[in-house]
């Protein structure tokens, strides 16, 4: 999955195969509706199927998905399944992300002195008046 630009098997070829996973896993949207799901408290696969117009096993894909990216863990009672979020990898992605705030923060920067630039609400600003003199229309040239 990773380009070879780290030597692989290396901890950091592992490292950057990891972060692919969890960024692959947090492509999808169902995915990520699962991760908010599983943040609130731990479910059943049947649990975490329910509001999606899917098949169950759809779902167990999506699950595979996360387990793989060590996004959710699962605990198996026989043929139950209680999935768990394990958000340790979402850390490591958010230090990655971290890395390139430099390119928008200046735009947030520049976008807090504009507004603090603006007036206060309510206070009553003064509309420059264009020079010369505006005549009604269809009087085109002629005064009233």
């Amino acid at each position: 999955m990773t380009l070879a630009l780290v030597k692989e098997g290396s901890a950091a070829g592992q490292a950057e195969e990891a972060l692919d996973r969890v960024f692959f896993a947090l492509s999808d949207p169902v995915r990520r509706a699962i991760l908010r799901r599983l943040d609130e408290s731990p479910a059943l696969v049947s649990e975490i199927a329910e509001p999606f117009d899917m098949s169950l096993q759809a779902v167990s894909r999506h699950i595979q998905v996360l387990v793989r990216a060590g996004l959710v863990a699962q605990e198996r009672t026989g043929r139950i399944a209680r999935c768990n979020l394990d958000a340790a990898p979402l850390y490591d992605a958010a230090v990655w992300l971290n890395r390139y705030t430099k390119y928008w923060q200046q735009s947030f920067d520049d976008l807090a002195a504009f507004v603090k630039a603006l007036p206060p609400p309510g206070a009553k600003t003064r509309k420059k008046r264009a020079s010369g003199k505006r005549t009604p229309a269809g009087l085109k040239g002629k005064s009233p």
